[in-house]
């Protein structure tokens, strides 16, 4: 399959497990209130789209934008992959989903008010937000690297 294909499809596809691991989490109480639901009180917040179309529908609403950031993402990494060509799928997913945590969550998320700040949020919750988003990595660039390497008569 094509790189960026491929990326597309492993950011989609970590899109999917990140969601479930950050539902399973917060079920069993090993996590607290995840960045999915921030973002669906964000987005109820500023549309009012729980009295609208209920919990269920904002909650399908960001999940949606978050596969739709989870593949934008990823189309970074045949970029970051010939920019570090050493480095393992894992090792650069670890790296980049470190990145993303920094820029996306601990400086945009709090100034458009989705998060209320990393300091504030606390070491756990904080360690969880840069666990998921280093899990969503290292699944888009294995999975990118997997498909990639394919040939399509397989």
């Amino acid at each position: 399959m094509e790189k960026y294909k491929a990326a597309v499809v492993g950011g989609l596809v970590a899109g999917v497990v990140t969601t479930l691991v950050m539902n399973v989490g917060r079920k069993t109480g090993l996590l607290t209130k995840t960045l999915d639901r921030d973002a669906v009180d964000w987005i109820d917040r500023v549309s009012g789209s729980r009295a609208v179309i209920g919990d269920a529908g904002t909650s399908a609403v960001e999940f949606v934008n978050h596969l739709g950031a989870s593949a934008a993402f990823a189309a970074a990494l045949p970029a970051l992959r010939e920019a570090a060509p050493s480095l393992s799928p894992a090792a650069l997913g670890a790296l980049y989903g470190s990145a993303l945590y920094a820029v996306n969550i601990g400086a945009i998320a709090p100034v458009l008010g989705i998060t209320e700040g990393e300091i504030e949020a606390g070491p756990r919750k904080a360690g969880e937000r840069w666990a998921i988003h280093v899990l969503q990595a290292v699944v888009s660039a294995v999975v990118a690297e997997r498909l990639a390497s394919r040939p399509l008569s397989e």
